[in-house]
């Protein structure tokens, strides 16, 4: 495992250099010679000079009183009723300074209310709820960045206008580089059954793989870079992106050169029974200031008089390595039906830096249209979530120790499954109404708590 892990991060820190010379090269290459191969993009209608669109997501979520073995402990999932919702709305504009260059700045304001003080589970209910900022709104900068795109032969598919897209036409065959402060997830992994929490599943199990720790603040965003490369029906993908000062924090750390998280992905489109499809393997690694468990729960035990909160807070000695393997699977059934498979692994040694308390997850799906039924902008989905943890970190937690989401005082490990099905009602070709019910059995890993039913809508439109 040791030799895994140092080929692993020598490997994508290899990868990431070569990223970012070429990235250099790129902002140096953009020339006149590139742009005289096409006809003036003004005279073109298969390309969308300017975009301004936006969105609005509420979601509204309950859970009644559940049983437990345990009392409430310092980060448990509160055994009360509560309700929860998030509220963001978002603006979307994007400008073509070149055929190839593009341009892409959203500010977002959002309100929100997690279960629990967002305590208490591994898989949360609404993958909205990392931007919530409490009852009063917040507006913020939520990415600022740009898109060029080298293409290699004629400009033969179309890319569809979106939130964070530009219509145009590309090259099969392409080089794509983003930079600036956007999303990993804007760039791997992307899912065409279960990505966003605004359209599609809401827990964010579905949003990407639990167990991938990828480096972004609070709300999921960072600085940084990513080339991608698309070759017939291959598409290879590489970053390196900031990660928070302090772990799940607000704060970017800008020393992208010592504390970061690199992504390599590899993606080959298929034909099956002729079905459409997409596999997928991803590599991680973060560098970052964290806690490692063993040290976490060493200094608890040797110094009873600190509160068991402040445990990882006093093992954050020094830069650590994390890091992940991940295989990602969609394949599309008929022209109604589609299925989805996400499993991953990290190496669960040190505290969560920016994502889930999650150490090893499953993702199963079916996500099917209402065609059949004569509601073709109607959509039901139905997922399986495995979540597990670490021995290391299921140690550190059946002591007492308190990890940045959960920790009850004491654990009687067993995976958190979580059950998930939806129902999203058009209203319209830009509006749907979605009903959401979640069945979570094992809340934060701990055999003693749950099962805990959690019930939802969410009203969503795009202008």
């Amino acid at each position: 495992m040791l030799g895994l892990s140092l080929f692993m991060r020598k490997s994508v820190q290899t990868c990431l250099s070569a990223v970012l010379g070429v990235s250099f090269l790129v902002f140096l290459q953009v020339s006149r010679a590139e742009e005289s191969k096409h006809v003036d993009q003004a005279q073109d209608p298969s390309f969308e000079e300017f975009m301004l669109r936006g969105q609005s997501t509420y979601i509204n979520q309950y859970k009644p009183s559940f049983a437990s073995a345990l009392p409430d402990g310092p980060n448990s999932l509160v055994r009360g009723a509560e309700s929860s919702y998030t509220w963001t709305n978002t603006v979307f504009f994007g400008w073509r300074a070149q055929r190839d260059l593009e341009f892409y700045f959203v500010p977002e304001m959002n309100v929100g209310i997690p279960f629990s003080a967002l305590a208490g589970m591994g898989g949360f209910t609404n993958g909205e709820v990392t931007r919530a900022a409490g009852s009063r709104p917040s507006i913020y900068r939520q990415k600022l960045f740009l898109r060029k795109t080298f293409n290699e032969g004629d400009l033969t598919e179309v890319v569809a206008a979106d939130v964070d897209q530009l219509k145009g036409l590309v090259s099969r065959n392409r080089w794509v580089l983003t930079a600036g402060n956007f999303s990993n997830l804007d760039v791997f992994d992307d899912n065409a059954y279960a990505k966003d929490p605004r359209t599609q599943f809401m827990n964010w199990g579905n949003m990407t793989y639990a167990a991938y720790d990828y480096a972004a603040d609070a709300r999921g965003y960072g600085w940084g870079v990513a080339l991608e490369w698309y070759k017939e029906n291959w598409a290879l993908r590489l970053s390196r992106m900031t990660g928070p000062k302090l772990p799940n924090g607000l704060p970017v750390d800008f020393q992208i050169g010592k504390h970061f998280g690199d992504q390599f992905e590899i993606e080959r489109s298929h034909y099956l029974m002729n079905q459409a499809g997409k596999s997928r393997f991803i590599a991680w690694h973060d560098r970052a200031n964290v806690a490692n468990f063993n040290d976490a729960l060493a200094y608890g035990l040797a110094n009873p008089n600190l509160t068991n909160r402040q445990w990882i807070f006093q093992a954050r000695t020094g830069d650590k390595d994390k890091y992940g393997l991940g295989f990602n699977l969609e394949q599309q059934v008929n022209e109604s039906l589609g299925v989805f498979a996400r499993a991953m692994r990290a190496d669960g040694k040190t505290e969560t830096y920016a994502f889930t308390e999650v150490d090893a997850s499953l993702a199963l799906g079916a996500v099917m249209n209402g065609t059949s039924w004569g509601r073709g902008l109607d959509v039901v989905g139905v997922s399986y979530l495995q979540n597990k943890l670490s021995a290391e970190r299921q140690n550190y937690l059946r002591n007492g120790g308190i990890s940045f989401f959960i920790g009850d005082g004491y654990l009687a490990y067993k995976p958190e499954l979580i059950l998930e099905t939806f129902y999203s009602l058009s209203l319209g070709k830009q509006t749907a109404l979605t009903f959401d019910v979640q069945s979570v059995r094992n809340p934060a890993y701990n055999s003693l708590r749950g099962p805990v039913m959690v019930t939802g809508f969410r009203l969503h439109t795009e202008f």
